[in-house]
């Protein structure tokens, strides 16, 4: 019986030079992590996750169009309507508002509690 070693196939890298070069080019800041770190994708994978519960289970599009529509307006809602608990349950767009107000104390580290201080003042 003879035996044969296998060589694991390469990780492959989500990160690349020449992805990192037309980020630099156009003077985009990546956002992106390490190679192997996940925490960059946790945002995306969480939206994904709410777009796939609330919008795309159960449902049927006769065409893409409106799926795609479907989607837009989704987005729309999820951005400026749809309270996030993380941001002391308020909408993106309007947290996004209040921090650009200097007088409203909101802070992403800790917003419903810095909101909840305010409050009590």
């Amino acid at each position: 019986m003879s035996s044969s070693f296998i060589t694991p196939t390469p990780v492959l890298k989500y990160t690349s030079y020449a992805f990192g070069q037309v980020l630099d080019d156009h003077g985009v800041l990546a956002s992106i992590g390490s190679v192997g770190n996940a925490f960059d994708n946790a945002l995306a994978e969480s939206f994904v996750d709410s777009l796939k519960t609330e919008l795309i289970a159960d449902r049927v599009w006769r065409t893409r169009t409106q799926l795609e529509l479907a989607i837009v307006e989704y987005v729309g809602w999820f951005n400026g309507a749809r309270l996030h608990e993380a941001l002391g349950d308020r909408p993106p767009a309007e947290f996004e508002q209040a921090l650009a107000d200097p007088h409203d104390r909101l802070t992403p580290a800790t917003p419903a509690l810095i909101r909840e201080e305010s409050e009590t003042n």
